[in-house]
């Protein structure tokens, strides 16, 4: 499907960062890792690769249990969330900033001014050092990534959607909705995406 809010599949694509971008798993993206998910890009370079986090999967491990000093500052539902395939067993945590400053040890996205204010936060820090700098936060275990040139060649087969994201995504209260409620907003055909069956034989 075309839509004109989708980033132009060409020669200004592969020199382009995606970072700060949502990516939208399309139907015909049957990975059982990746299968309706939503993922923000958080770091994205040419040469080196991409990294993302999948904002729709929450766990049903209780932040409380695995990073208990983080639990006051976290955005509900305070769950570890999984963040991709990679490295289960590490974690990482984005958070919204407060303001225009910059707490210590949060570091902001590249990416477009609109997703500017969200950015990765040290876990080795002490909490009470963000306390008063950050409005949101999420903790996820886990991250998906991608070699030179690969994400770029599924989305050019058609596995995802590359869409504007909004800094409210990445804390949704209810990310079990946030799929359709990303595809809903763009419009057009994706809005119609958006209420495909989950089982697509039902289509």
């Amino acid at each position: 499907m075309q839509n004109g809010r989708l980033l132009e599949h060409d020669e200004a694509m592969e020199e382009q960062s995606l970072s700060g971008r949502l990516l939208a798993a399309t139907p015909r993206l049957g990975d059982p890792n990746f299968r309706r998910t939503v993922v923000l890009i958080v770091e994205d370079y040419v040469d080196e690769g991409t990294l993302g986090v999948i904002l729709n999967r929450p766990t049903e491990i209780s932040l409380d249990q695995v990073l208990e000093p983080w639990t006051a500052l976290a955005s509900g539902p305070q769950v570890v969330f999984r963040g991709g395939p990679i490295s289960p067993n590490s974690a990482l945590a984005l958070a919204l900033a407060h303001g225009s400053d910059e707490p210590v040890g949060w570091r902001s996205l590249d990416g477009t001014p609109m997703m500017s204010r969200i950015g990765l936060i040290d876990l080795g820090a002490p909490p009470e050092l963000l306390a008063g700098g950050i409005t949101s936060m999420r903790v996820f275990a886990g991250y998906a990534g991608w070699g030179v040139g690969q994400l770029r060649a599924e989305i050019e087969d058609g596995a995802w959607f590359v869409l504007p994201g909004d800094p409210a995504d990445a804390f949704a209260a209810d990310p079990g909705r946030l799929w359709q409620a990303v595809l809903r907003r763009q419009g057009g055909d994706l809005a119609l995406v958006a209420t495909f069956p989950d089982d697509p034989e039902l289509n």
